[in-house]
């Protein structure tokens, strides 16, 4: 059969899959064909090029890279990206594709060094190249292969000569069959975007190496055992020698060697050398001892329950894609512990293997992730699947096998997982059944198995925290077939994905995580995703900017539908990173109803003696005492704490009393934790002690202007009573407001089911919201009393308004806001906000200064707000803000109690808050936002760059705002972070600075 790039057939004329040891872990010789190679793209697979042309005219192009990117963010000379969620974007008629398929031809020439060894066989590894490619050498075609995020191996033996010159020529097609099963979520590119080297295997050599290094936690001991092949020369067992010099152990291949041991955990991530020698090659393995099991429906790591609170992270860098660095790998994995992340799923396919060797090293769960998704047979009732087809049964058993043999060696790898979305059929229990006979050792997981026949754990995604509760507690609805409902129940639950990170949340992330500690049933999730798939794009301007779907001209896209991350494309951690962090917290500080603080250690090996409990008495900006608490606790427990007794009895200030309890490394342990540096955060909690006194009664009376208007100290009001100026600077717009500019998951239906919320408020009318004075009065106590109703239109639901200003007779530079909002009419089920707008001239808005008393130091929303500590802090209007990839909706600040703004040219504006109300609830303080644009320009803006100061600062001083949520791809906001309109009361002072 001829092999082409439609064929549905296994690569050809490649070397059979082994292991892949560390780089540099092995002794045998190897060298880089990383660099320039000279290329060419064609609009057909058929180039009419000959594999013998050198190409020396030809472009340079960097390997590894995407030649899509070979030139980003300013020219895409080799065409542009593309992004899909779910469809392909060509007729779904497998195994053809479409004509326009460009193809790339690669061309590079080496020569062997003049001390390359004699004997053996050398190979050619390609790590990754998408998606379907062929190999010659010196103009004969050696070798066809696939699987874009899998290793291919050719020899080369027997076609090279010592010191002559060889042209290796390498033909990629963007689209092949296999794009069928390689529909992952993210961005189409192409190219050779994994490293290139030839790897000289000597006879003997240490081809393919599986180790068992099990734990027994009931002895403390290790059993090493390391099982040896040969694939590459003469296929079969080889024999070599192990030794682990730190255990002072020795023995064979194939012997079981025991002995006591400290165990691997990513908690602690304990690793030893073991060397596996033959005659003619050495390799050295980082090796750890752990075993996983699944006893009474729990997971569990060496004898352990362990909660995976993870993320699903996909290879990405905003400049070069999927290629991505060995530095960049290593960022990420500290990024990941240093925010109590502790588990990954490679989503979708196995990630970059050096990936794998930081996850040993530094502790991370890893699901491994076979390189499978045919989402887009979905929308078609999953007609034509391969997965439930006979004729791709071979192909996608050498995936997940060359998944396995590739990756097994990890210690860090928990569980296998066959793909990802990509519906179920036949060929389910022969992959199950083929991963099973490489690796009893651990579970296979597979959402796509609804009924959890032949996998090992029952996974779900999305589903929200009602029915994950249910299924913690056993109760879940039965399956149809008792004997399947009976074993899935007897299976560890996971979310392979939940709580969407895109944009402006994922909200109710807590309640998520709460319910995990409270059944051992439940295994933890993944968070949805880790970082935004933003490319680093260049405008007509120049400006750089971060390019979602639809940015390249795509006519068929999904959108911002890629920026879905816990990171911005530069790697800067979200709002939602932060709120991930503190919820993950292992040394979890949480508030109780009886005024004490819960300290849980949820370490599931390691007591709490590497950390300092430290506390903080402290009001606004001043610490009033300091100590520590004299507590361990050992893995899994928890205790009460209060504050100490002896602590100074404090009367109501200007600012809240809080006592602040944050739980710190107190050194790094080991070079595996360097990057848990002495006073690193492993959690934290407060207990707010005394609240803020009220502002006392105002007193002052108005006075009325000349032209007919009033002043109520540093307030201007026009004669029907609208504010005209405040504190010395002309107000363009003061009104009750219940609309923002939505959030991504504010666009979406919660659980793709009826309208989302953003819909809801405009058919109320809230974007277009606009006040009607009804009435203006000074009543007896002086007091300027401004009757108003404020409506969308198209509606008869609206909302009277009492505005109350006063002056302030001891302070004349204040006045007082006492504001009264009662909803008319019928609303829908929530409101995006309630408070109020004020918009100030302010020319140099961005440039303001803010000081505030209340929670910080970044945003944070009533389902996100775990992040958010009671203090004082202080940034800029620019640094308010959050620039993410889609802008929306953000910088929102909770429990306000007041605000000092610090304009250019030196002048000020201090809000206080005061007597805030929301129906029969009182709280602490308002929700501030500062912008330097209007929520009219942050809806429009389809990137950050495009938001331009309009010489104007708006303020929301609200009551409160809606949740965020996660419904852009999962549930809404649930009921204990919704907002309904309800009656406000807020009192308000401003004193002009």
């Amino acid at each position: 059969m001829t092999i082409t790039y439609e064929s549905v057939a296994t690569p050809d004329g490649v070397v059979a899959p082994r292991f892949r040891p560390p780089t540099g872990a092995s002794s045998a010789s190897a060298m880089t064909l990383d660099g320039e190679w000279r290329f060419r793209l064609f609009p057909h697979p058929d180039t009419g090029v000959d594999r013998g042309e050198r190409g020396d005219d030809w472009d340079r192009l960097v390997v590894p890279g995407h030649w899509q990117l070979a030139q980003a963010p300013h020219a895409w000379p080799y065409g542009m990206p593309e992004y899909n969620n779910v469809l392909y974007p060509f007729p779904v008629d497998p195994p053809h594709v479409p004509d326009d398929n460009p193809t790339g031809e690669y061309r590079t020439t080496f020569r062997l060094p003049a001390d390359w060894p004699e004997g053996g066989r050398t190979v050619l590894r390609f790590e990754g190249v998408d998606s379907w490619f062929q190999v010659a050498l010196d103009g004969e075609v050696l070798a066809t292969s696939h699987g874009s995020r899998l290793p291919t191996e050719v020899d080369l033996t027997d076609r090279l000569h010592a010191g002559g010159e060889h042209l290796l020529a390498v033909r990629v097609t963007k689209w092949s069959a296999m794009s069928y099963v390689e529909d992952q979520d993210q961005w189409w590119l192409s190219g050779i975007f994994r490293s290139v080297t030839l790897e000289h295997r000597p006879d003997g050599a240490l081809d393919d190496v599986r180790v068992h290094a099990d734990y027994d936690h009931t002895t403390g001991v290790g059993t090493l055992r390391v099982d040896t092949a040969t694939v590459v020369a003469t296929p079969g067992p080889v024999a070599a020698r192990v030794t682990v010099p730190e255990l002072g152990i020795e023995g064979v291949t194939g012997e079981e060697l025991q002995i006591a041991v400290e165990p691997w955990s990513a908690e602690q991530p304990r690793l030893y050398d073991v060397v596996i020698s033959t005659d003619t090659e050495t390799v050295t393995l980082a090796v750890g001892f752990r075993t996983v099991s699944i006893e009474g429906g729990v997971f569990l790591v060496n004898g352990r329950p362990i909660k995976l609170r993870g993320i699903n992270r996909h290879e990405f860098d905003p400049l070069r894609g999927r290629a991505v660095t060995p530095e960049l790998m290593l960022e990420d994995v500290l990024l990941m512990k240093r925010h109590h992340i502790n588990a990954v799923r490679t989503s979708h396919y196995p990630p970059h293997p050096h990936f794998l060797d930081l996850c040993d090293r530094y502790g991370l769960y890893v699901v491994d992730e076979n390189d499978l998704e045919t989402h887009g047979f979905q929308p078609g009732g999953w007609v034509g699947n391969p997965v439930d087809d006979p004729a791709w049964t071979e192909v996608l058993v050498d995936r997940v096998t060359r998944t396995v043999r590739r990756d097994a060696h990890h210690a860090s790898i928990v569980m296998w997982s066959l793909g990802n979305e990509a519906g179920g059929g036949c060929n389910l229990p022969v992959m199950v059944d083929a991963v099973r006979e490489l690796d009893p050792s651990r579970p296979i997981h597979y959402e796509g198995d609804f009924s959890s026949d032949h996998v090992d754990v029952y996974s779900r995604m999305y589903a929200d925290s009602e029915e994950v509760e249910l299924i913690g507690q056993g109760i879940e609805p039965p399956l149809e077939r008792p004997d399947v409902d009976a074993r899935r129940r007897a299976m560890p639950f996971v979310l392979c994905e939940y709580a969407h990170a895109m944009g402006n949340g994922p909200g109710g992330l807590a309640d998520y995580d709460a319910i995990f500690d409270r059944y051992p049933r439940l295994l933890g999730g993944f968070i949805w995703e880790w970082i935004d798939h933003g490319l680093t794009r260049a405008d007509a301007d120049g400006n750089l900017f971060s390019a979602y779907g639809g940015d390249f001209g795509e006519r068929f896209h999904d959108g911002t539908f890629i920026a879905d991350g816990l990171l911005l494309p530069d790697r800067t951690p979200s709002p939602g990173l932060r709120e991930t962090a503190a919820v993950f917290a292992p040394i979890r500080i949480d508030t109780r109803p009886d005024g004490a603080l819960l300290v849980r250690n949820r370490y599931s090996f390691r007591d709490t003696s590497h950390a300092e409990l430290r506390w903080t008495l402290h009001r606004g900006e001043e610490e009033l005492a300091t100590g520590t608490l004299d507590l361990v606790l050992d893995a899994g427990t928890e205790t009460v704490v209060r504050p100490p007794s002896g602590l100074p009895l404090l009367e109501p200030g200007e600012a809240p009393v809080w006592w602040t309890v944050r739980a710190v490394q107190q050194k790094a342990e080991a070079l595996e934790e360097a990057w848990l540096e002495p006073g690193f955060e492993l959690g934290a909690g407060q207990l707010l002690l005394v609240e803020p006194a009220g502002l006392p009664a105002p007193a002052g009376r108005v006075t009325t202007e000349a032209d007919g208007g009033f002043r109520a100290g540093p307030a201007v009001f026009d004669v029907r009573g609208g504010l005209r100026s405040l504190a010395g600077r002309a107000v363009h717009d003061l009104r009750v407001d219940a609309w923002r500019a939505p959030t991504d998951n504010d666009r979406r239906p919660a659980r793709w089911r009826g309208p989302a919320d953003a819909e809801k408020w405009r058919g109320a009318g809230l974007h277009l919201l606009a006040e009607r004075k009804d009435g203006v009065a000074v009543t007896a106590d002086g007091a300027l009393a401004v009757e108003a109703r404020t409506a969308g239109p198209a509606t008869r639901a609206g909302f009277a308004t009492t505005y109350r200003w006063q002056p302030v007779t001891y302070a004349p530079d204040a006045v007082d806001l006492l504001v009264d909002i009662r909803p008319e009419g019928r609303w829908p089920e929530s409101v995006a906000r309630l408070g109020l707008l004020l918009a100030l001239d302010e020319p140099q808005a961005a440039e303001t200064g803010v000081r505030w008393t209340g929670l910080g130091p970044d945003e944070s929303y009533a389902d996100s707000r775990y992040a958010a500590l009671g203090g004082a802090w202080r940034h800029t209007v620019a640094d308010w803000q959050t620039r993410y990839t889609h802008p929306q909706e953000n910088g929102a600040r909770r429990g306000v109690t007041s605000a000092a703004l610090s304009f250019a040219d030196g002048s000020g504006l201090r809000i206080d808050a005061d007597d805030v109300t929301i129906g029969a609830r009182s709280q602490l303080g308002i929700e501030l936002s500062l912008r330097p644009w209007s929520d009219d320009a942050l809806e429009r803006a389809a990137h950050p760059h495009e938001l331009v100061p309009d010489g104007r600062l708006w303020l929301h001083l609200d009551a409160a705002q809606h949740g965020v949520g996660s419904a852009a791809c999962g549930p809404g906001v649930l009921p204990n972070a919704q907002l309904h309109a309800a009656p406000v009361r807020m009192r308000l002072r401003f004193t002009s600075l």
